[in-house]
């Protein structure tokens, strides 16, 4: 194979990977934040299962990306079947009291309150909305459905409005709240931006297509030159 050939075998594979993820993005999306959502929830069967080392590595690996507070998480196999406990709940179920936000976040939970889940409520409504909302827009993309960004904009007005006065110490928001209101936003997020991915999408495969249709193969090329 000449280099020129390896060079075309290159650019011929990269434009069919390219191909290929703009045909696929939505069940790879949905992929991705179904794993992402499913993940929390398996830490705290992992604890309660007594496989603490793979399920603390969940819980340090989503500390990440949320602040996992434990009177804003849900909690699975409590032996009140309190699913989200407040803060008297868990001071009464265990968790210690007078502790920093830094050092609240670290409670996981014990046999007698439960485990958490590895995301807060907030996030597990916005991420869950997110997938669900992802799996109805693979049913319903052929029909061109999606939202304004002033509809998007108007679905992330009550979470704005929760958590920025929950922040200022003006009201205590509650799990139903946290859960609607992200839900909302999650909803409205999909329903703007894969619309506009799909456009993106569409338009690489119609330009990849046309490059194609308009490359001369290394055949014609040869006998162009001689």
């Amino acid at each position: 194979m000449t280099q020129v050939d390896s060079t075309d075998a290159i650019s011929q594979g990269a434009s069919n990977l390219v191909v290929w993820f703009a045909r696929h993005w939505l069940a790879i999306f949905n992929t991705m934040w179904g794993i992402y959502v499913f993940l929390p929830f398996l830490a705290p069967i992992l604890m309660a299962a007594g496989l603490t080392a793979p399920a603390r590595l969940i819980y340090g690996v989503y500390s990440i990306f949320c602040h996992q507070l434990p009177d804003h998480s849900y909690f699975l196999h409590s032996h009140t079947h309190e699913l989200a406990p407040s803060a008297a709940s868990l001071a009464a179920g265990g968790m210690p009291t007078g502790l920093s936000l830094f050092q609240e976040r670290r409670f996981i939970g014990n046999t007698e309150v439960g485990y958490k889940v590895a995301i807060c409520q907030r996030d597990v409504a916005i991420y869950g909305s997110i997938f669900l909302s992802g799996l109805l827009y693979a049913l319903l993309r052929e029909r061109g459905v999606g939202i304004s960004w002033k509809a998007a904009a108007l679905l992330t007005v009550p979470m704005a409005i929760d958590g920025i006065t929950q922040m200022l110490g003006f009201r205590e928001s509650s799990w139903w709240l946290r859960s609607v209101t992200g839900a909302l936003f999650g909803f409205g997020a999909v329903l703007f931006l894969y619309p506009l991915i799909q456009r993106g999408m569409d338009d690489v495969i119609y330009t990849e297509t046309k490059r194609r249709q308009d490359t001369p193969g290394p055949k014609a090329a040869e006998e162009a030159s001689g």
